[in-house]
């Protein structure tokens, strides 16, 4: 999957845009994480924000939208390809951060980009 770009839908995940994702369950590869808070249709920037319930102790994740690998809209789920403990390894979420921190993206970057080919940090 060399050359992926995390910020944007697969075009293989069955995602429709303009479809609202929120309280979409978020599986992993092993298993259910959470639902989905909020998310980002933004052309090179979308991504989900996953609450994680007791899983992470009522934590907040975000996902970059190339992670995503199937939108099931009639069961509304959403299947990532990654993990638990991939996710959980993740950089930490954090709202007032994210909103106002433009290097966020960095971070996640380093972070997810080596799983689809991309340079490691």
């Amino acid at each position: 999957m060399s050359g992926t770009d995390i910020w944007a839908y697969r075009t293989t995940a069955g995602h429709v845009p303009g479809l609202d994702l929120t309280g979409y369950r978020v599986e992993a590869t092993d298993g259910h994480i959470g639902k989905i808070d909020k998310h980002s249709e933004e052309v090179g920037d979308s991504f989900l924000v996953v609450d994680t319930g007791p899983w992470i102790f009522g934590q907040h994740v975000l996902l970059p939208a190339g992670t995503i690998v199937r939108v099931e809209e009639e069961d509304r789920k959403i299947y990532v390809d990654r993990s638990k403990d991939e996710i959980k390894g993740g950089p930490e979420y954090d709202a007032h951060a994210h909103a106002a921190d433009s290097g966020y993206r960095e971070r996640y970057g380093s972070y997810y980009e080596p799983f689809y080919g991309g340079p490691a940090v």
